[in-house]
Protein backbone atom coordinates (compact mmCIF):
# COMPACT_ATOMS: atom_id res chain seq x y z
CA UNK A 1 0.00 0.00 0.00
CA UNK A 2 1.13 3.64 -0.79
CA UNK A 3 0.24 6.19 1.94
CA UNK A 4 -1.76 9.20 0.91
CA UNK A 5 0.47 11.60 1.81
CA UNK A 6 2.27 10.30 -0.32
CA UNK A 7 0.42 11.74 -3.64
CA UNK A 8 -0.20 14.89 -2.22
CA UNK A 9 1.38 16.30 -5.78
CA UNK A 10 -0.62 14.19 -7.99
CA UNK A 11 -3.76 15.10 -5.99
CA UNK A 12 -2.85 18.77 -6.09
CA UNK A 13 -1.48 18.84 -10.00
CA UNK A 14 -4.98 16.73 -11.20
CA UNK A 15 -6.83 19.26 -9.79
CA UNK A 16 -4.45 21.85 -10.94
CA UNK A 17 -4.88 20.30 -14.81
CA UNK A 18 -8.79 19.73 -14.46
CA UNK A 19 -8.93 23.18 -13.30
CA UNK A 20 -7.18 24.56 -16.57
CA UNK A 21 -8.93 21.90 -18.64
CA UNK A 22 -12.43 23.04 -17.89
CA UNK A 23 -11.49 26.58 -17.85
CA UNK A 24 -10.50 25.34 -21.61
CA UNK A 25 -14.00 24.31 -22.23
CA UNK A 26 -15.72 26.50 -21.43
CA UNK A 27 -13.96 29.93 -22.19
CA UNK A 28 -12.23 28.57 -25.49
CA UNK A 29 -14.15 25.57 -26.94
CA UNK A 30 -17.67 26.97 -25.54
CA UNK A 31 -19.64 23.82 -27.04
CA UNK A 32 -22.02 24.27 -23.64
CA UNK A 33 -22.99 27.04 -24.40
CA UNK A 34 -26.24 25.74 -26.92
CA UNK A 35 -27.53 24.02 -23.45
CA UNK A 36 -28.93 27.01 -22.25
CA UNK A 37 -31.51 29.08 -24.13
CA UNK A 38 -33.45 32.06 -23.27
CA UNK A 39 -36.91 31.78 -22.19
CA UNK A 40 -39.16 33.61 -24.92
CA UNK A 41 -40.84 37.20 -23.40
CA UNK A 42 -38.38 36.58 -20.71
CA UNK A 43 -39.10 40.11 -19.17
CA UNK A 44 -42.59 39.38 -18.97
CA UNK A 45 -42.03 36.25 -17.23
CA UNK A 46 -39.04 37.59 -14.77
CA UNK A 47 -41.78 40.23 -14.47
CA UNK A 48 -43.92 37.87 -13.06
CA UNK A 49 -41.80 35.59 -11.36
CA UNK A 50 -40.67 39.03 -9.04
CA UNK A 51 -44.01 40.01 -8.19
CA UNK A 52 -44.64 36.48 -7.09
CA UNK A 53 -41.56 36.82 -4.69
CA UNK A 54 -40.07 34.09 -6.29
CA UNK A 55 -36.70 33.47 -3.97
CA UNK A 56 -33.47 31.04 -4.48
CA UNK A 57 -34.29 27.71 -4.35
CA UNK A 58 -35.26 24.46 -6.83
CA UNK A 59 -38.52 24.47 -8.05
CA UNK A 60 -40.66 21.86 -9.96
CA UNK A 61 -44.05 23.22 -11.52
CA UNK A 62 -46.52 22.08 -11.47
CA UNK A 63 -45.83 20.99 -8.46
CA UNK A 64 -47.06 17.99 -6.57
CA UNK A 65 -46.82 17.90 -2.39
CA UNK A 66 -46.87 14.18 -2.60
CA UNK A 67 -47.44 10.95 -4.85
CA UNK A 68 -50.82 10.83 -3.93
CA UNK A 69 -50.93 14.50 -5.21
CA UNK A 70 -49.34 13.19 -8.28
CA UNK A 71 -52.15 11.25 -9.49
CA UNK A 72 -55.00 13.33 -9.04
CA UNK A 73 -57.03 14.37 -11.73
CA UNK A 74 -55.89 17.90 -11.50
CA UNK A 75 -52.63 17.54 -11.38
CA UNK A 76 -52.37 15.47 -14.33
CA UNK A 77 -54.40 18.16 -16.52
CA UNK A 78 -51.96 21.31 -14.73
CA UNK A 79 -49.35 18.45 -16.53
CA UNK A 80 -51.51 18.07 -19.68
CA UNK A 81 -51.53 21.70 -20.52
CA UNK A 82 -48.17 22.90 -19.59
CA UNK A 83 -45.43 23.63 -19.53
CA UNK A 84 -43.95 21.35 -17.11
CA UNK A 85 -40.75 21.57 -15.61
CA UNK A 86 -38.13 22.53 -13.04
CA UNK A 87 -36.65 25.39 -12.56
CA UNK A 88 -33.48 26.89 -10.53
CA UNK A 89 -33.47 29.98 -8.88
CA UNK A 90 -30.25 31.32 -7.33
CA UNK A 91 -29.77 34.76 -5.50
CA UNK A 92 -30.29 38.00 -7.54
CA UNK A 93 -27.17 40.01 -8.20
CA UNK A 94 -24.21 39.25 -10.62
CA UNK A 95 -23.09 35.48 -10.35
CA UNK A 96 -20.19 34.95 -7.35
CA UNK A 97 -17.47 33.31 -10.32
CA UNK A 98 -14.95 33.52 -7.56
CA UNK A 99 -17.05 31.24 -4.67
CA UNK A 100 -17.84 29.15 -7.61
CA UNK A 101 -14.85 28.63 -8.73
CA UNK A 102 -13.17 28.01 -5.38
CA UNK A 103 -16.01 25.64 -4.86
CA UNK A 104 -14.94 23.93 -8.24
CA UNK A 105 -10.92 23.59 -7.29
CA UNK A 106 -12.27 21.88 -4.07
CA UNK A 107 -14.16 19.20 -5.32
CA UNK A 108 -11.20 18.70 -7.79
CA UNK A 109 -9.30 18.19 -4.78
CA UNK A 110 -11.55 16.15 -3.25
CA UNK A 111 -12.20 13.89 -6.46
CA UNK A 112 -8.39 13.72 -6.11
CA UNK A 113 -8.10 12.40 -2.43
CA UNK A 114 -10.54 9.89 -2.90
CA UNK A 115 -9.39 8.46 -6.46
CA UNK A 116 -5.74 8.66 -4.50
CA UNK A 117 -7.05 7.09 -1.60
CA UNK A 118 -9.20 4.04 -3.85
CA UNK A 119 -5.46 3.63 -5.68
CA UNK A 120 -3.35 3.46 -2.30
CA UNK A 121 -5.61 1.04 -0.80
CA UNK A 122 -5.30 -1.71 -3.82
CA UNK A 123 -1.96 -0.57 -5.46
CA UNK A 124 1.37 -0.98 -4.19
CA UNK A 125 4.50 1.87 -4.76
CA UNK A 126 6.22 0.84 -8.14
CA UNK A 127 2.69 -0.11 -9.64
CA UNK A 128 3.38 0.30 -13.64
CA UNK A 129 1.63 3.53 -15.32
CA UNK A 130 -0.98 1.86 -16.76
CA UNK A 131 -2.74 -0.17 -14.18
CA UNK A 132 -2.46 3.31 -12.10
CA UNK A 133 -4.15 4.77 -15.45
CA UNK A 134 -6.78 2.16 -14.71
CA UNK A 135 -7.67 2.44 -11.32
CA UNK A 136 -7.28 6.75 -10.74
CA UNK A 137 -8.89 7.14 -14.67
CA UNK A 138 -12.09 5.03 -13.80
CA UNK A 139 -12.71 6.49 -10.21
CA UNK A 140 -12.05 9.70 -11.27
CA UNK A 141 -14.29 9.26 -14.48
CA UNK A 142 -17.25 8.20 -12.18
CA UNK A 143 -16.78 11.21 -10.17
CA UNK A 144 -16.62 13.45 -12.78
CA UNK A 145 -19.58 11.97 -14.62
CA UNK A 146 -22.02 9.73 -13.19
CA UNK A 147 -24.13 12.88 -11.32
CA UNK A 148 -24.73 14.12 -14.50
CA UNK A 149 -26.75 10.60 -16.07
CA UNK A 150 -28.82 10.78 -12.88
CA UNK A 151 -29.93 14.40 -13.71
CA UNK A 152 -30.45 13.66 -17.36
CA UNK A 153 -32.65 10.76 -15.72
CA UNK A 154 -34.70 12.43 -13.01
CA UNK A 155 -34.52 15.75 -13.47
CA UNK A 156 -35.04 15.20 -17.07
CA UNK A 157 -32.11 17.34 -18.52
CA UNK A 158 -31.53 17.02 -21.60
CA UNK A 159 -29.19 13.99 -23.02
CA UNK A 160 -27.37 16.27 -25.78
CA UNK A 161 -26.25 18.66 -22.23
CA UNK A 162 -25.93 15.31 -19.95
CA UNK A 163 -23.49 13.60 -22.77
CA UNK A 164 -21.00 16.65 -23.09
CA UNK A 165 -20.80 16.83 -19.38
CA UNK A 166 -19.88 13.00 -19.14
CA UNK A 167 -17.14 13.73 -21.88
CA UNK A 168 -16.05 16.56 -19.67
CA UNK A 169 -15.88 13.81 -16.94
CA UNK A 170 -13.50 11.68 -19.32
CA UNK A 171 -11.24 14.28 -19.98
CA UNK A 172 -10.81 15.19 -16.39
CA UNK A 173 -10.43 11.17 -15.64
CA UNK A 174 -8.19 10.64 -18.52
CA UNK A 175 -6.18 14.31 -17.17
CA UNK A 176 -6.57 12.63 -13.53
CA UNK A 177 -5.50 9.22 -14.33
CA UNK A 178 -2.12 10.38 -16.50
CA UNK A 179 -0.67 12.54 -13.97
CA UNK A 180 -1.35 9.74 -11.16
CA UNK A 181 0.34 7.25 -13.12
CA UNK A 182 3.32 9.77 -14.08
CA UNK A 183 4.06 10.39 -10.22
CA UNK A 184 3.03 7.33 -8.63
CA UNK A 185 5.67 6.56 -6.01
CA UNK A 186 8.07 3.90 -7.10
Amino acid sequence: MVSLTALWLPIVLAAVAVFIASSVIHMVLKYHNSEYRQLPNEGAILDAMRSAKVGPGFYSFPHAGSMKEMGTPEMMEKCAQGPVGIVNVRQSGPPAMGMALVQWFVFCIAVGIFAGYLASRTLAAGTDYLQVFRVVGCASFMAYSFAYISDGVWKMKPWSMTLKHVFDGLVYGLLTAGIFGWLWPQ
